[in-house]
């Protein structure tokens, strides 16, 4: 693959990455306006999840896919510029309980599902025949 087409295909399934965030965050806060921000959470949670798993598979899937799916895909569907902000607006509210709980709250579950995605994919690509 040329550098251009590792860009363009790179770029093209950040914008995918997006749009999907965009449809789990929609889904999962329909009919939550103004609640804790939990589809940011369930899309961070999974982004991390996924990357780990993908970073655990990276020997095994070669490092083309891994920039593509990693840094495009998963780079565009996670998002820490709005869990920064939804942690300070839910500050602004004056709901602190729920903007230490968003912060710390991702962070620990991100890190938890980014270790067991990395477990799981370095046990998958042990699997896979070299």
């Amino acid at each position: 693959m040329t550098s251009w087409t590792l860009l363009l295909t790179t770029a093209g399934a950040g914008g995918l990455g997006a749009g999907l965030r965009y449809l789990v965050d929609v889904l999962v806060m329909r009919g939550r306006r103004g609640a804790f921000p939990l589809g940011i959470l369930v899309v961070n949670a999974t982004g991390s999840f996924a990357l780990g798993l993908l970073t655990g598979l990276a020997p095994a899937i070669g490092g083309e896919w891994v920039t593509t799916l990693g840094v495009g895909l998963l780079g565009g569907y996670t998002t820490f510029s709005t869990v920064s902000t939804e942690t300070v607006l839910l500050g602004q509210r004056h709901r602190r309980d729920w903007a230490w709980t968003n912060l710390l709250g991702t962070l620990g579950i991100c890190a938890f599902g980014a270790a067991l995605g990395i477990g799981l994919g370095r046990l998958i690509a042990g699997w896979i025949p070299a």
